[in-house]
């Protein structure tokens, strides 16, 4: 074996020693989807497929080139006025990724002489976009708006601009930002707000998302198109001058080719059912609330609810036994969160059945002997 062979092969025994290696899941594997960010289940719905199919028959396979040579297709404008309605901002910017968004975007507003201030939790594509932008990096305590008004307070006059980074909706935990709070403590101190909302998109505030369900604006509202829309891509939502900025400057989209013209059509039909069916959204959350309930859990905030296990071995172990009774459910282990919290991170989505939401919260409470009970 070459010295590279040799290195990714102890990398790989070092992690399956700790209970921490990953390998791509067989995608016919069998069991009722509680793991999915599919919210709406609108990746299977025939109206967006309809969508794609059509513009597919119109635009072609691929965009071809970057936006600002001649990928910017017809179907774009169309799916940033949707967003940008649907995010009641004056304009919207569609991007390959929801992390090819926080990397673009982020850099583009701050970089050094300014300050990131960021929850410690924040995803960690935020924190990616942070450390490439060249900016002063703090952290403040998760979902703490009193410790994140300390530190405005204590540094923020040090420093040319200020960015303050948070998710609307943590994916791993489930819990909604205090959106009300940190605007306040942003305002207060001269300093500008982006919200990550990729789980609350579709979801919360009646599928407009955090912020609105916190009666916020953030200057940046940041998500994407993958989880509760049910297609594929990412998006800033912002007033038009930011957004004809980062058209110049977010270096993710400039140099990187425009999406699928299928995929933008997809995309904007998802947006118009998110806009038109206050049901649909709401249904998630309502099933979530369910299994809580029969579950013995704390009621949650959003449609994701975390069991923590503990371990990376007990939760891997819980898996298959939850897998062996019908339901799919990928473990959660470090680092994706941290030591000692490893997880089944249960998801709902709108086209799961009640019958098979309360047979789960049945087998979840029997995990308790093996493993000293879930939390939440």
């Amino acid at each position: 074996m070459v010295s590279l062979d040799v290195f990714a092969a102890e990398k790989l025994e070092t992690a399956a020693a700790r209970s921490l290696l990953r390998q791509l899941p067989d995608p016919a594997s069998a069991g009722i989807n509680f793991c999915s960010n599919d919210y709406l289940g609108l990746s299977q719905d025939p109206r967006l497929a309809d969508a794609a199919r059509v513009a597919l028959e119109r635009h072609g396979a691929g965009a071809g080139a970057s936006r600002l040579v001649t990928g910017n297709h017809r179907p774009y404008a169309e799916c940033e006025a949707a967003l940008a309605a649907l995010k009641s901002t004056e304009a919207a910017l569609v991007f390959g990724s929801g992390y090819l968004a926080n990397i673009g975007t982020i850099p583009a507003l701050v970089g050094p002489g300014d300050m990131i201030v960021a929850d410690a939790l924040s995803h960690a594509c935020m924190i990616s976009g942070a450390r490439l932008s060249g900016a002063e990096v703090l952290l403040f305590r998760h979902n703490d708006a009193g410790h994140l008004g300390e530190l405005l307070r204590t540094y923020r006059d040090a420093f040319r601009h200020c960015l303050v980074l948070t998710e609307g909706v943590f994916s791993m935990d489930g819990d909604l930002a205090p959106l009300a709070d940190i605007h306040a403590q942003v305002r207060a101190h001269d300093a500008w707000l982006m919200v990550d909302d990729a789980h609350g998109l579709g979801v919360v505030g009646a599928g407009r998302g955090a912020a609105q369900a916190a009666c916020v604006v953030p200057d940046i509202q940041m998500g994407t198109f993958s989880k509760a829309v049910g297609s594929y891509g990412g998006y800033v939502a912002a007033s038009r001058p930011v957004i004809e900025m980062l058209v110049n400057r977010a270096r993710s989209l400039v140099f990187s080719t425009g999406l699928p013209p299928a995929v933008v059509a997809a995309t904007t039909a998802g947006l118009g059912i998110i806009a038109s069916d206050r049901a649909l959204c709401a249904r998630p959350v309502t099933l979530a609330s369910l299994f809580c309930r029969e579950a013995d859990l704390p009621a949650p905030a959003s449609a994701i609810v975390p069991v923590v296990l503990g371990e990376a071995a007990a939760t891997l172990e819980a898996s298959r036994v939850l897998e062996a009774q019908g339901f799919l459910l990928r473990p959660i282990r470090p680092p994706t969160v941290p030591d000692g919290t490893a997880r089944l991170r249960i998801t709902f989505c709108a086209n799961q059945r009640e019958e098979d939401v309360l047979r789960l919260a049945t087998a979840v409470r029997a995990l308790r002997p093996r493993t000293g009970g879930p939390r939440a």
